[in-house]
């Protein structure tokens, strides 16, 4: 099965493939919000037939699955010259393990634990790597926003807007989703890391403070759409 929300700011395609449905999710969300556009697949037979059809730009990879493993993924791949970057995501982490996955034509290997920021950053060097990784600048513009990612600045009117780290991905988090409505579930899944088990409150106190921050500087553009909830929109222009 694949999942696409519409095309993403990298304009990149990730195949996920995992047979165990939380990791799938789990990356589906966070590359999501990284802004890639994201193919799922349950085994390695699934696999191979979204590889064709989704034309991915890197895979990331499980190792053990039924049926078809990994292993056996990246050798027919390669039998039939397909060079899309793999990165093996898998609990095995001998040695012998990780040399056979690099011999058979992977382009990386992290084993289970992982953490996301290094899966993503991992993901971005093979793109690199393949000359496949993107080019944009680590800037979002939205209207008169403006958002840094190396800097963590953020001007609005060519004014620098003092935020906290949690105010900063909050912000970032409503510019990549510009115009669309998101909701207080996925902001907390997204803004506090998927594992923020206090008061759904947080949201509407954290959109007040970001919204204080930035109407100094010029007309409101966090929208309230009551029973549903925020969108990051230009501000109206009313006529004299």
């Amino acid at each position: 099965m694949t999942s696409t929300q519409g095309r993403p700011s990298k304009d990149k395609r990730i195949l996920v493939v995992d047979d165990e449905l939380p990791i799938t999710e789990l990356l589906q969300m966070a590359l999501n919000f990284e802004g890639y556009d994201v193919g799922v697949a349950a085994s390695g037979r699934e696999a191979l037939e979204l590889t064709k059809t989704f034309r991915p730009d890197a895979i990331v990879l499980d190792v053990m699955m039924p049926g078809l493993d990994g292993f056996q993924v990246v050798k027919r791949l390669r039998e039939e010259r397909d060079g899309t970057p793999i990165l093996f995501l898998t609990a095995r982490d001998s040695v012998e393990d990780r040399v056979e996955g690099l011999r058979l034509g992977s382009d990386d290997y992290l084993t289970k634990p992982f953490s996301l920021a290094e899966l993503t950053a991992r993901i971005e060097a093979v793109l690199r790597r393949s000359g496949g990784g993107t080019t944009e600048s680590s800037r979002q513009t939205f209207h008169d926003l403006t958002l840094d990612d190396e800097t963590h600045e953020v001007l609005r009117a060519g004014k620098l807007v003092e935020l906290t780290a949690t105010e900063f991905k909050l912000l970032r988090f409503l510019m990549l989703n510009a115009n669309k409505v998101v909701s207080k579930t996925q902001i907390l899944d997204h803004v506090w890391e998927y594992d923020f088990g206090g008061d759904a409150n947080i949201v509407e106190t954290y959109i007040s403070y970001l919204r204080k921050k930035l109407d100094q500087f010029g007309p409101p553009m966090i929208k309230t759409i009551r029973g549903v909830g925020y969108s990051l929109r230009a501000p109206e222009i009313r006529e004299p």
